[in-house]
């Protein structure tokens, strides 16, 4: 466990587990610094934890997705004065304007951001034209139909799970140590550590069930975790096709994306998933200054008042 940030006097943190020097180092340089200017815009600290987080000897072991749910207990034995965590894959990049999440989670619940209601675009069309444009310019034999278009009833009952309302992304969670610590260990310690699932032993489903179980749930904008798979397929299809190559073409539509979505997270297996290795993001000075300038904007206010027909020189 790294402390890179102390938690501040809101005692919140954000916190990531990037086990493995490829995991570590493509965090630390493509992610990280945007999360530092985030946690010290917002009084927050920061905690990467390096090395696993149970010893693989433990019956109750399983692969380092499961274990966020282990990092509240963690804390608390090293008593460290932290009161919530906000959980995030490392693959996940933060607006320069992007707002305290924490302020829009309660305590006693735990925060999740939904991977298919309240989206800016319909759920099983975006889905739709992922597979289409995957098949199209990406391999032949990426398939038209599959698990991709399991819906909810489907993809609990694959699990043996009892059905649930809705399906969150476990990229990103908020958990308060005092409240959710001791339960989360529980959760991690129900299931086998050769628990099968559609996601090769992950979590996703699970921990899910497990927490909308649970009940006290905060369900956050969507902007707190926007899917870069779905935003390419919906506003930049043309970067599955020629603009694939075009790096500069890439970092553009991701800072499009970031100016207004909150987080931007990578999430799956496919090329479109390593795009945030690109780096370079908002790195332009000229960029960064029309980005402040834009964020001071957003904090003035407007009047209305009319100025009189003004037309282009």
């Amino acid at each position: 466990m790294k402390v890179l940030i102390p938690p501040g006097k809101t005692k919140n943190i954000l916190a990531t587990i990037a086990i493995g020097d490829s995991y570590y180092m493509a965090w630390e340089k493509y992610a990280l610094p945007g999360w530092c200017d985030y946690c010290s815009h917002h009084e927050l600290g920061l905690i990467v934890f390096d090395e696993e987080l149970i010893t693989q000897s433990d019956k109750t072991w399983k692969k380092a997705t499961w274990q966020k749910m282990l990092i509240g207990e963690t804390l608390l034995k090293a008593q460290l004065d932290v009161q919530s965590v906000c959980y995030l894959d490392t693959d996940i990049l933060i607006s320069p304007l992007a707002p305290n999440i924490f302020q829009s989670c309660n305590p006693e619940s735990i925060g999740l951001v939904s991977l298919r209601k309240n989206l800016p675009f319909p759920y099983d069309e975006v889905l739709r034209r992922m597979a289409y444009l995957r098949h199209t310019h990406y391999d032949k034999a990426y398939p038209l139909d599959s698990a991709l278009f399991m819906s909810l009833n489907q993809l609990y009952q694959f699990h043996d799970l009892p059905v649930q309302a809705d399906e969150a992304c476990m990229g990103l969670i908020i958990f308060n140590t005092k409240h959710h610590s001791k339960l989360m260990r529980g959760w991690f310690d129900k299931y086998d550590r050769n628990v099968q699932s559609v996601t090769n032993g992950g979590d996703q489903t699970h921990v899910n069930f497990e927490i909308q179980n649970y009940g006290k749930i905060s369900w956050l904008d969507y902007r707190f975790q926007a899917i870069w798979g779905f935003e390419m397929a919906w506003k930049y299809p043309f970067l599955y096709d020629y603009g694939r190559e075009n790096s500069e073409m890439i970092k553009e539509c991701i800072e499009a994306s970031l100016y207004e979505n909150h987080f931007l997270h990578f999430a799956g297996l496919w090329h479109e998933s390593k795009m945030w290795k690109l780096g370079g993001i908002f790195s332009a000075g000229n960029k960064v200054d029309r980005l402040e300038a834009y964020k001071k904007y957003l904090e003035t206010p407007v009047t209305g008042k009319p100025k009189g027909q003004i037309k282009p020189i």
